[in-house]
């Protein structure tokens, strides 16, 4: 026990309590303003519930890596309490980790559960969809969260975690049912917190890479053709900053947005990520993406990127000052199919 959840790196012990803190405190605080009888507190608490479970699943990123903690045992316990705070709990850690890890070796984005053949397949959803995504509203990323919970009767490999997902399923609906009955304006309040999280983070990860999304995650003995190609995974890894001038503002994603660094050294501590940036220097300078434009192509393409599966052969860099860039969605690490 006294050698439980040590800090891989002992230098950065105020910075994982800092963060730790601040996720527990803007979660539960935001629960809490979201019950009070003042709506100025109520949309404050709703921004601070969504920017703690932001934090929490950039967090749970890091312990899919094994980058907090030494011991790989107490990065998992950690990746679960965080995967419940995110409400992505139906899935679980093991599974967001080992798909993750697919992304990062194989360079390519691996997944099982083709949406776009579904909607397809299904026009009066398909409309429903267009038009929720057309205001702003990611509803893919809610097709892909609510297919979490029937994942285990709809695709084979999932199959044997029936029974954890229906126990997942009678614990936090339950809660949430209570949540219903003691204020519909606090369960609404969450609901938006929910699509606050899920747009923040299709938005990093919309032009973080130019992969191509391959239907395999399930095959182990698929053969990918830059599996371990590190020149590859470098020249189609994109850094979006949401600031160069002011960098504490990629705080803001847990500086998730450096990510030809975190790609270069995986297993690196979200706050040693800038600091690795700068030394990669003009090598990662064509691969820096600018927030403005980013922000203008996810707008332009946001119906279009409905069905697209890759960036295709253009520079994204050069894509998006043209405003071209469409960007692919349902890539987050929270949804491990």
């Amino acid at each position: 026990m006294a050698n439980a959840f040590q800090l891989r790196d002992p230098a950065g012990v105020k910075y994982s309590i800092g963060v730790l803190a601040y996720i527990t405190v803007t979660y539960f605080g935001g629960w809490a303003a979201m019950f009070a009888n003042n709506w100025i507190i109520n949309i404050l608490g709703m921004l601070a519930c969504a920017h703690g479970m932001i934090i929490a699943a950039y967090l749970l990123h890091e312990c899919g890596h094994n980058a907090l903690f030494k011991d790989n045992k107490d990065n998992a316990k950690l990746g679960k309490v965080l995967n419940w705070i995110t409400g992505s709990c139906y899935g679980r850690f093991e599974d967001i980790r080992y798909k993750h890890m697919r992304h990062h070796v194989d360079n390519c984005d691996p997944v099982v559960w083709d949406y776009r053949s579904f909607l397809k397949r299904h026009p009066v959803m398909e409309k429903v969809v267009k038009a929720a995504e057309w205001a702003y509203i990611p509803a893919i990323e809610v097709m892909m969260h609510t297919m979490l919970v029937f994942a285990p009767w709809a695709i084979e490999s999932k199959r044997d975690q029936r029974a954890r997902v229906l126990t997942v399923v009678l614990i936090r609906g339950a809660l949430l049912l209570a949540v219903l009955l003691i204020s519909v304006k606090a369960f609404v309040l969450y609901c938006v917190a929910q699509l606050v999280l899920f747009t923040v983070l299709r938005f990093m990860d919309c032009y973080q890479h130019n992969y191509e999304v391959i239907f395999n995650l399930d095959d182990p003995d698929a053969v990918f053709p830059h599996r371990r190609d590190f020149e590859y995974e470098q020249a189609n890894t994109y850094s979006n900053l949401l600031s160069h001038r002011y960098p504490w503002m990629n705080m803001l994603v847990l500086n998730f947005c450096y990510h030809n660094a975190h790609h270069q050294k995986p297993i690196l501590n979200w706050y040693e990520l800038p600091a690795l940036h700068k030394e990669m220097g003009e090598k990662v300078a064509p691969q820096t993406l600018t927030f403005w434009e980013q922000a203008r192509s996810y707008h332009k393409h946001r119906v279009a990127r409905i069905y697209a599966e890759e960036y295709g052969d253009d520079e994204v860099t050069t894509s998006l000052k043209e405003g071209r860039a469409v960007g692919v969605d349902a890539l987050s690490f929270l949804t491990a199919f």
